[in-house]
C-alpha cells in the first residue's frame, strides 16, 4: 500500500521517498477544505448521489444535439457520412472525459474545469476557461428555446403562429422554474434523464421494427436508402472529394450532441466522488456505442436524407418535422404516434434548457464567487436563488428572439456552430489541463499507481484527443459553403457564428495575463495537495 503523506504544518508537499508502508494500521483521514461559500453567497454545488450522476450522464446523450441536430445532420449528407463523424467525435468525447476523470478524481471534492486550469496549469487559461464555459451554457440556452420552436412548428409553422409567442412562453417557464427552488432543475433533469432512457431506448427497438418490415406500410427497408438517395447524398464527379467534404459538413452537428459530456459531476456534491467519475466515464463509452452509433445507424434505415418531411431540408413541408425520429414514424405510415413522439420531445427540449439556464447561473455564480466576476452576481435571495446571475443569463437567453426575424432552422445551426466551437475549446482546456497534470505528477515523483482513476489511454490518448479537437475546430469551416442551386456559396455569418469564440477565448487570456501578471504554473510548483486527504492523500491499496 502505497501513501503519500503531507505535512499539516507546511504548504509544501513533501517528497514521495518519504512515503512508508503500513501493513496493518488503517489511516486516519482529515480532509481541509478551503474556498467556503460566503453567508449570503450562493453555493454551486449540487447534492447528488453516483447513481444519480450516471443517470444524468446516460441521459445528457439524449438530448438536442441527438434528437433534433441528427435532422439538420442528415439534411446535409447521407447516413454513412453522419455515422463516421458521430464516431470520430463520440472517441473524441470519451478520451476527453477520460482525462478530465483523472484530474477530478484526484482532488477530494468538485472543482470546476477552470479551477483545475489554474491549479495545475495557468491561472489565465482558468479565467479564460471559466468564461468560455459560462457563455456555452449561456448561448446553448437559447438555443434549446430555438429547438423548441422548431419543434412546435410541426404542428403550428411559423406563418400561422409567429415563433416569438412560443420564445416569449418558454422562457417564462425555465425562469420560473430557476426562480421558485434552488435545485429544482437538477432533481427534474435525473427524473427526466430515466424518461429519456425508456423513451430512446422505444425509439429504437421501433426504429428496427419498421427497417425490417413491421410497419402498417409493411415495407422491409433494411439500408435501401443507403443505395438510393446515397450513404453519402446524391452522386456526383469527384465522389472521394464530396465524401470527405459531406463528412466534415455533419461534424458541428455531431459535436453539438456530444458537448456538455464534461457538466455531470464537475459541479456536482457527491460522498464517493471518485466512483461517480469512474461511473461517469464508463456510461460515457456506453451510451457513444448504443444510444448515438446504434440510433443513427437505425434512423438512416428509415429516413432518406432528401425526405420533405425533415424540417432541415430545402424544400420540406409546411408540416416537416424538426426530430428525423418524428419523420421516421410518420414516413412509416403509423397515426398518432408522431404527435405523441413530438410533445415528449419537447418536453425533454424544455427541461434542457431549464437544466442549461440553471448551469449558465451557477457558472455565473462561480464567476463572482472566484473574483473573476462582480460579487453582486453571487447574492442569493431567501430561497438561495442567485437572483442576479439567473437576470444576467435570462438576458443572454432572449437571443432565441432572432427566430422572429429569420428562418428558424437557420437560426439553429448558427446556434449549434457557436456552442459547438465554445464546447471544442473547453474541451481544447480540458486536455492542455491535464496534460500539465501529468507533468506536475511525474516532476514531484507522483506515481501512476496513485491515482484513482486513471485516463483510458494516458497521456499518448489526450495527445490524440487534442490533434482530433484542432481537426474538428478546422473541419467546422465546411459549414459556412451551403449548396445551392447547384453552385457552393460562402456563408459568413455561419463562419462567423462558428469561429467568433476562437479571438474572445485568446482575448480572455492575453487580456488576464497583462492585466494580472500571470505565469504558467511550474510543473514542480503545481498544487497537487490542497484540500488532499492528510495521510492517506493519493492512496492506492
Amino acid at each position: 500500500m502505497i501513501q503519500l503523506h503531507r505535512q499539516p504544518s507546511t504548504s509544501d508537499p513533501p517528497p514521495l521517498e518519504h512515503a512508508h508502508t503500513e501493513p496493518s494500521a488503517a489511516p486516519t483521514v482529515t480532509v481541509v477544505h478551503s474556498d467556503a461559500t460566503p453567508t449570503g453567497f450562493a453555493d454551486i454545488y449540487d447534492e447528488l448521489t453516483p447513481r444519480q450522476v450516471g443517470i444524468m450522464t446516460i441521459g445528457s446523450a439524449i438530448g438536442t444535439g441527438l434528437m433534433i441536430g441528427t435532422g439538420r445532420a442528415l439534411s446535409i449528407s447521407g447516413p454513412a457520412a453522419v455515422i463516421i463523424s458521430y464516431t470520430v467525435v463520440g472517441f473524441t468525447a470519451y478520451l476527453v472525459l477520460s482525462a478530465l476523470g483523472e484530474v477530478a478524481a484526484w482532488l477530494p471534492k468538485p472543482y470546476t474545469v477552470a479551477d483545475q486550469a489554474v491549479r495545475f496549469c495557468d491561472p489565465a487559461l482558468g479565467f479564460s476557461l471559466a468564461w468560455i464555459f459560462w457563455l456555452k451554457y449561456a448561448v446553448v440556452t437559447p438555443n434549446q428555446l430555438t429547438a423548441a420552436t422548431l419543434v412546435v412548428s410541426y404542428w403550428l409553422d411559423a406563418e400561422r403562429v409567429n415563433p416569438g409567442i412560443w420564445v416569449t412562453c418558454f422562457l417564462v417557464i425555465i425562469t420560473a422554474l430557476n426562480f421558485l427552488c434552488r435545485g429544482l432543475a437538477s432533481k427534474m433533469e435525473f427524473y427526466v434523464s430515466c424518461f429519456k432512457i425508456v423513451m430512446m431506448s422505444g425509439l429504437m427497438l421501433l426504429a428496427l421494427v419498421i427497417a425490417l418490415g413491421g410497419g402498417p406500410d409493411h415495407d422491409r427497408k433494411g439500408f435501401r436508402y443507403w443505395k438510393s438517395p446515397g450513404a453519402f447524398g446524391p452522386p456526383n464527379e469527384n465522389r472521394l472529394i464530396e465524401k470527405f467534404y459531406m463528412t466534415c459538413g455533419t461534424i458541428s452537428s455531431a459535436m453539438f450532441a456530444y458537448i456538455g459530456s464534461e457538466r455531470t459531476g464537475v459541479m456536482a456534491q457527491t460522498p464517493c466522488l471518485h466512483k461517480a467519475t469512474s461511473r461517469a466515464i464508463k456510461y460515457t463509452f456506453y451510451r457513444i456505442l448504443v444510444f448515438h452509433l446504434l440510433g443513427i445507424t437505425l434512423l438512416g434505415m428509415i429516413v432518406p436524407h432528401n425526405s420533405v418531411t425533415l424540417a432541415f431540408h430545402s424544400a420540406s413541408s409546411k408540416d416537416a418535422a424538426a426530430s428525423p425520429f418524428v419523420a421516421a414514424i410518420y414516413l412509416a405510415g403509423i397515426s398518432v404516434l408522431p404527435d405523441i413522439l413530438n410533445a415528449c420531445i419537447l418536453m425533454c427540449t424544455l427541461s434542457i434548457a431549464n437544466y442549461d439556464l440553471y448551469l449558465a447561473a451557477k457558472a455565473m455564480c462561480d464567476l463572482a464567487l472566484k473574483d473573476r466576476a462582480p460579487a453582486f452576481l453571487s447574492r442569493t435571495n431567501r430561497r438561495g436563488i442567485p437572483i442576479y446571475a439567473l437576470g444576467v443569463c435570462c438576458a443572454v437567453t432572449t437571443l432565441a428572439y432572432l427566430n422572429i426575424g429569420h428562418d428558424s432552422t437557420a437560426v439553429f445551426g448558427y446556434f449549434v456552430n457557436s456552442v459547438t466551437m465554445l464546447g471544442l475549446l473547453t474541451w481544447i482546456s480540458i486536455l492542455i489541463t491535464h496534460i500539465s497534470f501529468v507533468r506536475a505528477r511525474k516532476a514531484q515523483g507522483v506515481p501512476d499507481e496513485a491515482l484513482i482513476c486513471k485516463a483510458r489511454f494516458g497521456l499518448p490518448g489526450t495527445l490524440l484527443a487534442l490533434i482530433l479537437c484542432l481537426f474538428i475546430s478546422v473541419t467546422m469551416v465546411v459549414d459556412s459553403f451551403q449548396f445551392e442551386a447547384g453552385r457552393r456559396h460562402f456563408n459568413y455569418k455561419s463562419f462567423v457564428a462558428s469561429y467568433l469564440g476562437i479571438p474572445l477565448y485568446l482575448i480572455l487570456i492575453v487580456g488576464y495575463k497583462l492585466t494580472i501578471k500571470t505565469k504558467h504554473v511550474a510543473p514542480r510548483e503545481a498544487d497537487l495537495w490542497t484540500d488532499k486527504s492528510v495521510g492517506s492523500g493519493g492512496r492506492r491499496d
